[in-house]
């Protein structure tokens, strides 16, 4: 069943409250691909009833175009959750509904977390995510809501949203969910042809040499290393490359004792941009 307003959502999860019984939420933009029916098939293994949002957020993209261009196709998507055993629902509210009439962002202070990498490159995205979060969470009242690591920053912001707000959800991080060519499974990847596909497999070969090189390598070398691999490709244009440790995500210089390190990266092949991380120890 696919809801398109607030209140009706409200009413069909309504006899799940009244028995306290336990809801799961996967949050999406749409387009959906296996990493998506991951998510929500753990939900489904742990919640009595899972609500699936489908909305493409508009306060979350920096770039017009970008917006634009996202793929929409719901009855796709609603046929893809139903290959899914277990009992869900859809929520995919119009922008003016959700929002109220007002499409703005919150701003928030997510304590650092949202100044690095993507937040460096993308003016104002961590706001929108927040702000369309909050309100889902405030209206669906979840019980655990799942996310993908791929977005490995975002998951930790959503857990300091949570803390912010107060909100009584459990944030449940999720691997991420690769193509047999290593490739992070993504809505982009819709985009691209298949030539392209083949190109984009340099972001994972990258995360992999990172991460074989760091225990024998300084930080400052395997950068190097790095955007060298991405100079030799022109066809994929390096956004950024950096190591970071991995609760803070604040970019590391050398390594310290007893502390976990993540390589994350962005980059376009043709006009689409990807991203992609990796745990290095």
């Amino acid at each position: 069943m696919v809801y398109h307003h607030t209140e009706d959502i409200q009413k069909a999860l309504l006899p799940y409250r009244k028995k306290n019984r336990s809801i799961g939420l996967v949050p999406t933009m749409g387009a959906l691909h296996q990493g998506h029916l991951e998510l929500i098939a753990q939900s489904q293994v742990e919640n009595a009833i899972t609500v699936v949002t489908i909305f493409v957020n508009p306060t979350q993209f920096d770039n017009a175009g970008d917006l634009k261009k996202y793929p929409r196709s719901l009855s796709k998507d609603v046929a893809m959750i139903e290959t899914v055993p277990g009992n869900f629902i859809v929520f995919n509210p119009s922008p003016e509904h959700l929002y109220e009439g007002n499409v703005s962002s919150k701003s928030y202070d997510f304590g650092g977390l949202e100044t690095e990498m993507e937040g460096t490159h993308r003016t104002g995205h961590f706001d929108g995510v927040g702000t369309v979060l909050n309100l889902f969470f405030r209206a669906l009242k979840p019980t655990r809501a799942y996310f993908g690591e791929k977005d490995f920053q975002q998951l930790q912001i959503v857990k300091k949203l949570v803390e912010i707000e107060a909100l009584p959800v459990e944030i449940v991080g999720c691997s991420i969910v690769r193509e047999t060519s290593g490739l992070a499974m993504s809505s982009r990847n819709k985009r691209l042809n298949e030539a392209q596909l083949e190109k984009a497999t340099l972001l994972h070969k990258t995360l992999v040499g990172a991460s074989e090189q760091f225990e024998t390598h300084s930080i400052e070398a395997i950068k190097k290393w790095a955007v060298a691999q991405f100079e030799k490709n022109p066809d994929v244009r390096l956004e950024y490359f950096e190591i970071a440790e991995t609760n803070t995500l604040k970019t590391a210089s050398e390594k310290k004792k007893n502390t976990s390190y993540r390589a994350f990266l962005a980059a376009f092949v043709g006009p689409v941009r990807l991203i992609d991380n990796m745990a290095l120890n």
